[in-house]
């Protein structure tokens, strides 16, 4: 069987205000978003020296003694280091069993209540703050840019998305995978769906990415220069009545050396309610309605286990 292709939506005209760019950018999105829930996107405006700069600051962050790595450990609302094997994939059920996921990763979020506590930097690392953060504020203005377009893709007025994501749960994770031999149920991460409204995933040159079609069967995802994978995750699955597919995926490495993964993952306001949108009532909800903040509670507490000890006691 062929690999299916995977759509490539270009921005230009729609981020230069071409007029009828909108309508056309967004039809072609909600194509997307109803047949396979994956794309690239090029011509974004996030520079490509921005991006290597985060992946090498992603690089230089991993390369740190462990014991560095752990005097920022994440808190239970999951901002800081995540250490080797301390995830499992358990809000999905695509792959029974799995085992603790062969990545570790450092999990950036913004200061204030929203973010559920204060900011938790590495020391000894130079300059690794500000890469970071100019690589989010680069992120967030393009997801900002991008609501737009998924308000016009489901027939509702442009600016529908903006006082629901205004105070967005976003979250950033620099990942690494080391080289790994994977046994039975073993993965760099599970498969799974995210939890996001939208993910944004700078294209990696080391290769890795799979995703499953509805028939079930699994693709590499093409590696294309200066552009970002683009999937619907479960928030705007749950909000689109499951119009909007929110498509399982899962990554290896199988290089022999290091692989890094830097995506940004985007969601409504905390206190935005997940019910059905306008235009996606026509059949019996198949999700109960609950805020952004509920939601990500729940997947938090599914899936790292420091978080699930922390709930315990």
């Amino acid at each position: 069987m062929a690999a299916p292709a995977i759509p490539v939506l270009d921005l230009g005209p729609y981020l230069a205000h071409e007029p009828g760019a909108l309508q056309a950018t967004a039809a072609e999105l909600r194509h997307v978003c109803e047949t396979i829930g994956f794309l690239t996107i090029v011509n974004h405006g996030v520079p490509a020296a921005l991006v290597e700069e985060a992946f090498a600051a992603c690089a230089r962050f991993h390369a740190q003694p462990l014991d560095a790595k752990l005097a920022v450990k994440a808190n239970p609302q999951l901002q800081g280091y995540v250490p080797l094997r301390g995830s499992t994939t358990r809000h999905s059920r695509i792959n029974p069993d799995n085992k603790p996921n062969e990545n570790e990763a450092f999990f950036m979020k913004r200061t204030g209540a929203d973010a559920g506590g204060p900011e938790c930097w590495p020391a000894g690392l130079p300059g690794f703050r500000e890469v970071a953060l100019r690589y989010y504020d680069a992120l967030d203005a393009l997801a900002q840019a991008m609501l737009p377009l998924y308000a016009a893709a489901l027939g509702l007025p442009a600016g529908h998305f903006a006082p629901l994501c205004d105070r967005p749960l976003t979250n950033l994770r620099f990942t690494h995978y080391p080289p790994c031999s994977y046994g039975a149920n073993e993965f760099g991460i599970a498969p799974h769906s995210d939890s996001s409204f939208f993910t944004l995933l700078a294209q990696n040159k080391v290769p890795g990415l799979q995703l499953r079609t509805t028939d079930g069967a699994w693709f590499d995802v093409p590696v294309i220069p200066d552009s970002f994978v683009v999937n619907t995750g479960d928030v705007l699955h749950r909000w689109t009545n499951g119009r909007f597919l929110s498509t399982p995926h899962r990554a290896f490495n199988t290089s022999g050396g290091p692989r890094y993964a830097i995506p940004y993952f985007f969601h409504p306001n905390p206190d935005t309610l997940i019910d059905l949108l306008p235009g996606c009532d026509a059949e019996p909800p198949r999700f109960p309605a609950m805020t952004t903040g509920a939601y990500m509670a729940w997947f938090r507490n599914q899936n790292y286990d420091h978080v699930r000890k922390a709930g315990a006691a």
